[in-house]
């Protein structure tokens, strides 16, 4: 398998997935700018959506969308425990917080990194992060280290990723501590260790 990323981007998640369960991969990093890929190739030939991540199968099958690439993954190896079993509460748990981190939380920070965006828009965005915040915030409360309990499952990268960019965007975690215990605890782990490397960051 081939997974296209650019770091920083929420790509890590499907990164970090991919160390956690062991699977071999190759990472091929992709300039968002130029839509080129490291090796020069041309991006959008391999994802049309313009943006990753992309997982690339080994029968050449491309998939892209990050929630549907880390529920694919974690069903390669089901021993690992990363996804609740089909048909369970806690899948569709999963299911809920995975939903509400693509269509709601990622959403959000978007005007964030949109340089041309204007500065009310931004400090809506801002405030709208907060709100959201606010529901892991409360989640969180009851002394939980994962999303779903004690269980680390596929949505906490996802969220460890997309509740990262608080950092580089000035929101910080001063509002929501229990976010912020949250999001250095699952940093703490070697397969997000070792990604962040790989992407330099770390």
């Amino acid at each position: 398998m081939k997974l296209y990323y650019s770091p920083g981007a929420c790509s890590l998640s499907p990164h970090i997935v991919l160390r956690e369960l062991g699977l071999p991969f190759a990472l091929e990093r992709v300039d968002m700018a130029t839509k080129k890929t490291a090796t020069g190739a041309d991006y959008l030939r391999v994802n049309a959506k313009g943006y990753v991540p992309a997982l690339e199968l080994d029968d050449g099958e491309i998939l892209t969308e990050g929630a549907a690439i880390i529920q694919y993954l974690a069903d390669q190896k089901p021993e690992t425990r990363l996804t609740p079993p089909t048909g369970s509460l806690p899948r569709a748990r999963l299911h809920e917080h995975l939903n509400f981190l693509s269509s709601e939380l990622h959403k959000a920070f978007g005007p964030l990194f949109t340089a041309a965006a204007p500065e009310d828009a931004k400090r809506n965005a801002s405030k709208n992060v907060g709100r959201l915040f606010d529901h892991f915030e409360k989640l969180l409360s009851d002394g939980r280290r994962y999303l779903l309990g004690e269980t680390y499952t596929i949505a906490d990268p996802y969220l460890f990723v997309i509740a990262g960019w608080a950092k580089p965007t000035g929101i910080g975690f001063a509002k929501w501590p229990n976010l912020g215990a949250f999001v250095e605890r699952i940093g703490m782990r070697e397969a997000v260790q070792a990604a962040l490397k790989a992407e330099g960051g770390a």
